[in-house]
């Protein structure tokens, strides 16, 4: 179990948690991209890698009897602000769609470049079994 943290007077943030305190098992998912399970892209649409790497992420998180909704921490990289920016509501739809309501801490960064000359995203989470 874990416990949304937001301070008092603080407006609630829309899309992620100011913090979150969780005891129990960790589980570290490394940076997924938006490659299918052969490593493959099947796409250059930022929407679409974000959806196959969200989807890579809930797979990875199945392997140790989790899901999205133990997250804790989300971090994304990104290679275009704008392009992230300008899909927000597309960004949004695809979440939740793939991760449900759940809104770990979040940090969203913007990067020079990834590994993988055409991946347009990387997200990595940890997340937390209650004991």
């Amino acid at each position: 179990m874990h416990t949304v943290l937001c301070p008092s007077g603080w407006q609630a943030p829309k899309g992620y948690a100011n913090g979150i305190s969780a005891r129990g098992q960790l589980v570290f998912v490394g940076g997924q991209i938006g490659w299918n399970a052969s490593q493959q892209f099947e796409s250059d649409d930022f929407v679409l890698q974000t959806a196959q790497a969200l989807r890579n992420v809930s797979a990875v998180l199945a392997c140790a009897g989790a899901g999205p909704q133990h997250m804790v921490r989300m971090t994304w990289y990104i290679t275009d602000r704008d392009i992230y920016t300008s899909h927000l509501k597309a960004l949004g739809d695809v979440y939740r769609s793939i991760m449900g309501k759940n809104y770990p801490a979040m940090t969203c960064v913007v990067v020079h470049g990834l590994i993988e000359p055409r991946a347009l995203v990387e997200i990595e989470v940890t997340a937390v079994l209650p004991d």
